[in-house]
């Protein structure tokens, strides 16, 4: 009898708060809230720089070719103006792969006075040209390629020797001050001498 009592009383004071809980004499008032839209501006992405080496102030990089990359650089413009003026840069602008010992300005500036000049004029064509593709030598031909003693072919025809010592590698005596240069038709390694030709 007492559970029943307890129970009955438990059961009027829920009924009670669920009476209080849905009318207690206050105004319910409904809140609109408006859809605002968030517009996404999208910010184009900026292309991840393309790695490559420093050369004479510029970046020589593997999506421009030979001529392109070393048009460039501003220490080998009279190695540019050379291959310009040989003819030469649809050769050296084509598929290759080539691999050129490319002389600096300084380097054309130690030959006698007057070699270079004379060597750009149209009668010595020829000569430029033998000089310049002696600088070329067929295929992709990195540093690590070159052993001490070894000699190379080049497009001219006649042959480099190689000798590395100390970890520095000379062609024919001139040193190559900046190797691995890659370029889209091959790889240039810069060297602070010209070479000349038997």
């Amino acid at each position: 009898m007492k559970k029943n009592f307890f129970s009955l009383i438990l059961a009027g004071a829920s009924a009670a708060t669920m009476l209080v809980a849905c009318n207690d004499g206050t105004e319910t008032t409904t809140t609109e809230t408006k859809d605002t839209t968030t517009t996404v501006v999208e910010q184009p992405m900026t292309p991840k720089e393309e790695e490559g080496v420093m050369v004479g102030g510029a970046k020589m990089v593997a999506s421009k070719n030979i001529v392109e990359n070393a048009a460039g650089s501003s220490d080998h413009t009279t190695l540019v103006a050379a291959v310009k003026a040989a003819g030469l840069v649809e050769t050296l602008s084509g598929a290759g792969p080539f691999t050129v010992f490319a002389p600096t300005n300084a380097a054309f500036e130690k030959l006698p006075a007057g070699t270079v000049d004379g060597l750009l004029q149209p009668a010595k064509k020829a000569d430029l040209t033998k000089v310049l593709t002696y600088h070329v030598v067929p295929g992709a031909v990195m540093a690590a390629d070159l052993k001490d003693g070894q000699k190379i072919k080049t497009v001219q025809g006649q042959e480099l020797t190689v000798s590395i010592k100390d970890g520095t590698v000379m062609i024919n005596g001139a040193t190559v001050t900046t190797p691995n240069v890659v370029s889209s038709n091959g790889v240039t390694h810069v060297i602070d001498a010209v070479l000349m030709p038997k």
